[in-house]
């Protein structure tokens, strides 16, 4: 089997590891897979990516990193033939843990080497791919916070996001949004709409599981909350899994969506990346356009 492996050298658990490439290295060799490994700083990952996507006699592409990571290589790769493998070396790591794929770098390497490929649905808004979820309100003003105090303060990231989601709590505020679907238009006032790529379980402050990568929906959820007491108190309940998804959700299924707003444009995150898109944002669901490599049931 030959691959090639780009890798985000500032992931998560590579970030300060010398010898991470000799690990990953190891680790194919070990596996009997033919791994042309090339460690990549994060502002060259598109570039190097689509490289890899075009290039000839190649039987996979394997993204090493977070699931920023993951996103960048499923657009390049999202309706071709080339399936995506993964080395899970970011913090969260969202995607290999639905797809069942194993945190440890050895395991990871051994599910690429058996080469076992399940389809599975990507999403897109306004074009571009994610392969989780995308949301619009409180959580990208904390990413920016995030960064902002992980570039000027050297916060970790942990820390830095916990220092975020209170500044966001404080200046709490609700976006005027309008939702187009099939057999939905209605105007909503929120301040979190979620985008998921399938259903997620309901969890406020943390990230549900999904049960399948392949359902071919969007699942959409808008937190009923008027006011920091009314998120602080839906935040309580998410703690103690007492979120009801009929008092504290809009909720839809929809394989499309058109979130209009009052601006010409909005900040919006896609699997952990955050920019800025023209309204109105267009969603849509892609069944089973992505080809990944998972462990067999």
């Amino acid at each position: 089997m030959k691959i090639r492996a780009i890798v985000n050298k500032s992931g998560g658990t590579l970030n300060g590891q010398e010898d991470g490439e000799a690990k990953i290295v190891a680790a194919f060799a070990a596996a009997g897979v033919d791994a042309d490994v090339r460690m990549t700083e994060s502002a060259d990952i598109f570039e190097a990516m689509k490289e890899a996507a075009a290039a000839p006699g190649l039987d996979a592409l394997v993204a090493g990193g977070g699931d920023g990571t993951l996103s960048c290589a499923a657009g390049q790769l999202a309706g071709t033939d080339r399936p995506l493998g993964i080395l899970p070396l970011g913090t969260l790591n969202h995607l290999a843990r639905d797809a069942g794929i194993p945190i440890k770098l050895e395991e990871a390497a051994q599910v690429i080497a058996a080469g076992h490929v399940r389809a599975i649905d990507v999403a897109e808004v306004n074009g571009r791919v994610f392969v989780n979820n995308s949301s619009v309100g409180l959580y990208p003003d904390m990413v920016v916070l995030r960064e902002q105090e992980q570039e000027k303060l050297g916060r970790s990231k942990r820390r830095a996001m916990l220092s975020a989601s209170w500044a966001s709590l404080r200046h709490f505020r609700r976006h005027r949004l309008w939702i187009s679907a099939p057999g939905l238009e209605a105007p909503i006032r929120t301040p979190f709409l979620f985008i998921g790529n399938n259903r997620y379980q309901v969890n406020l402050f943390g990230l549900g599981k999904r049960e399948r990568l392949d359902e071919g929906e969007l699942c959409l959820y808008a937190i009923r909350a008027k006011s920091r007491l009314h998120l602080f108190w839906a935040g309580i309940r998410g703690i103690f899994g007492k979120l009801d998804q009929q008092r504290d959700f809009i909720t839809a299924y929809v394989s499309e969506a058109e979130i209009s707003a009052d601006r010409p444009t909005l900040s919006l995150s896609a699997d952990g990346e955050t920019a800025r898109m023209e309204t109105p944002l267009r969603y849509r669901i892609r069944p089973k356009a992505l080809k990944l490599i998972v462990p067999e049931r």
